[in-house]
């Protein structure tokens, strides 16, 4: 039986994740899968498979892949599009996926409600970047944007594996910032 301590840490390392995922769909499970592959992090028995080698490539491909479009014009705003629904969905599964030792009900609840409102609030934190770079530079800003994307799901992902505390700390960080930059917008639709 796991300890209250353990249960924490594997429920920041899933809200940490998703966050990432925001970001970055496949680069955080990709890191996820490396390391339950070396045997560095251990999933819940039904993810076993995101610690295989097939997953592996499959993800490491994927994430090559996902990175490299984001850097053609017009193509990383309807990857956006794409990506929104995604995240949510990868954002809830990463997080089941690494919260051992909880009951099932409480697991996924808690991966839905955490995991996939983190990775929503981030991606659509990074979709409404996007857009407003689009709108003040023509597109040529987001290519720094798609880099500083790639950077932190890279970061938080390993800083979720490595202090679980400290990613969930950022989520709660971006989370905030994200609030308030929506409530901000709402704010000048209405002065509109």
């Amino acid at each position: 039986m796991a300890s209250g301590l353990d249960i924490a840490l594997s429920v920041a390392l899933g809200i940490g994740l998703a966050t990432a995922v925001g970001f970055r769909v496949f680069l955080p499970l990709l890191v996820v899968s490396a390391a339950a592959y070396t045997g560095h992090l251990a999933l819940t028995s039904n993810f076993l498979w995101l610690g295989s080698l097939p997953a592996f490539l499959m993800l490491s491909v994927a994430a090559v892949v996902e990175v490299l479009a984001y850097y053609i014009p017009a193509v990383d705003n309807l990857l956006d599009v794409i990506a929104t629904p995604v995240a949510l969905i990868a954002g809830v599964l990463v997080s089941a996926a690494v919260m051992t030792d909880l009951p099932p009900i409480v697991k996924w609840t808690t991966a839905v409600i955490a995991g996939g409102g983190a990775a929503g609030l981030t991606q659509a934190m990074t979709t409404l970047l996007r857009a407003k770079s689009l709108a003040f530079t023509a597109g040529l800003g987001n290519p720094a944007i798609s880099t500083a994307e790639t950077g932190s799901a890279l970061l938080i992902s390993v800083i979720a594996l490595t202090a679980p505390p400290v990613a969930l700390a950022i989520a709660i960080v971006l989370g905030w910032l994200a609030v308030r930059g929506f409530r901000k917008l709402v704010r000048r639709r209405k002065n509109l």
